[in-house]
């Protein structure tokens, strides 16, 4: 894939903090983590995804000469900066969360240890990537879950906030766990299925409802899904698509892939009718899609009342994760190099105790039950610390600090999840394909507890601190109380 050169895609105050470091000859080794402080759709997990997007556009970072124009001509920008910046390149570490990772808030999914002008410049790209790459994904997820192991399919491109949204959230759509995409561009890119059938106006373009489905399944006997709410489903598009079915049956086409698909009225109710209708026929493997305005609700809602549907087309809803739009995704300063070569911690206070940073240069382990392979907590540290799982464990709540849990040495086992990306500048990671990351975030979601997938009001995951980091982030905060 030709890739697009997006070393200007930052915000503005990004390249004036830089120009201001760079006069100030303040270029110290930081540590900015990238984390979120709530589950989208109030769910009780997100996806991470967007990491092989995230590589692309840091080995791509480069101020071409246009670039460097384009800067002079606004008219804040000195030689000596725009001379730097026509040489730069990015030379620090990033450590990431692996794609189709299950992730919880408050934990880095990904952290930039570079010269903070470095750091700087990557900030808001990082984010624009992540941000929504990780939010389709785990909408997307939500959808995949309310469908109960039905095939969900991707056909958000038309309604996608565009091109780019529609590309890479079909991308994030597959990682989350959709069997294929509506986007032929996704498909060729990413190595995806691609799928559909056909629209109203097929069927209107012809003289009747029948000759139309006859026609296509002629086009497409081995792969034939006929959409038969044009005119009247019960009385003209389910029996038009039994009788097409049959004629393909009399001429000896062997159905395999075939079947009708809603897309609008009661989905529940002529499902169930059209289901009846077809299994009278003979065609009790007739599968029934369905499309039309879904999300993770309605889907919970028509497998309640037991709508007769087998695959479904989700577009708008899953695209856009209409009713909660954004990931929330931040990139806060956790730690600076000193003299020695140590990393000093920073602290980012407020009002809100949400809003208050972990610091340090820190690590994640997470806590697998060692019995079932269920997850039972994550525990971020900082980046030297180890663990004996010979020995108890302590888990205590960061905030309700009296929360606390006992884990008998033996019972449970720790994986660091945190893994290299860049070292020096250079990509020492290997991006797995877009059908591999979508089996391991399928493998993932099993390591969660029912209680923790459910749509409504589920368990949360416990993230807690390491004894040390919580000594520290305490101190810090004790001193900038006196102060």
């Amino acid at each position: 894939m030709n890739q697009r050169d997006l070393t200007l895609l930052t915000d503005f105050y990004e390249l004036t903090m830089m120009q201001g470091y760079y006069n100030q000859k303040q270029n110290e080794t930081v540590v900015f983590d990238v984390f979120y402080r709530q589950n989208p759709c109030n769910g009780g997990y997100a996806i991470c995804a967007g990491l092989e997007q995230v590589i692309e556009y840091v080995k791509g970072l480069n101020f071409t000469y246009e670039d460097v124009d384009y800067l002079r001509s606004l008219g804040i920008f000195s030689e000596d900066f725009l001379h730097y910046l026509g040489g730069f390149h990015f030379s620090g570490d990033i450590y990431a969360i692996p794609e189709g990772t299950v992730v919880f808030p408050k934990e880095p999914l990904l952290k930039v240890i570079a010269p903070i002008m470095e750091a700087q410049l990557v900030e808001t790209a990082i984010l624009n990537i992540i941000n929504h790459q990780s939010l389709i994904a785990t909408k997307t997820s939500r959808v995949v879950f309310a469908a109960d192991g039905d095939g969900v399919m991707e056909f958000g491109l038309r309604r996608a906030q565009g091109p780019d949204a529609g590309l890479y959230g079909a991308r994030a759509a597959m990682i989350g766990g959709c069997v294929g995409t509506s986007n032929v561009l996704a498909g060729q890119l990413f190595d995806v299925p691609v799928l559909g059938t056909h629209a109203h106006s097929w069927i209107m373009s012809f003289p009747d409802e029948y000759t139309a489905f006859k026609t296509y399944a002629e086009l497409y006997p081995h792969n034939c899904t006929l959409l038969v709410d044009t005119y009247d489903t019960l009385k003209s598009g389910v029996p038009n698509a039994i009788r097409v079915f049959q004629e393909l049956r009399d001429s000896g086409v062997e159905l395999t892939k075939y079947g009708i698909r809603l897309d609008s009225g009661d989905l529940a109710y002529l499902s169930k009718e059209a289901r009846k209708m077809l299994d009278a026929a003979g065609f009790e493997t007739a599968t029934i899609a369905a499309s039309n305005d879904l999300d993770e609700h309605l889907l919970h809602d028509l497998k309640i009342q037991g709508a007769a549907i087998t695959s479904w087309g989700v577009g708008t809803n899953l695209i856009t994760s209409k009713d909660c739009p954004s990931f929330g995704g931040v990139y806060k300063l956790a730690a600076i190099q000193n003299e020695d070569g140590e990393f000093v911690p920073k602290i980012k206070l407020s009002e809100n105790t949400e809003k208050i940073t972990n610091p340090g240069n820190k690590t994640i382990y997470r806590i697998y039950d060692k019995t079932t392979g269920k997850i039972r907590a994550d525990l971020i540290c900082f980046a030297d610390e180890t663990f004996d799982t010979s020995e108890d464990l302590v888990l205590f709540d960061p905030i309700e600090t009296w929360k606390k849990t006992r884990l008998a040495g033996g019972s449970y086992t720790m994986r660091e999840i945190m893994v290299p990306i860049f070292k020096k500048g250079e990509c020492i990671y290997h991006s797995p394909s877009v059908r591999e990351i979508a089996a391991y975030c399928k493998q993932e979601k099993k390591t969660l507890w029912e209680e923790t997938k459910r749509l409504f009001y589920p368990h949360n995951v416990y993230v807690d601190l390491s004894d040390k980091l919580y000594a520290v982030k305490k101190e810090l905060l004790n001193q900038l109380g006196r102060d």
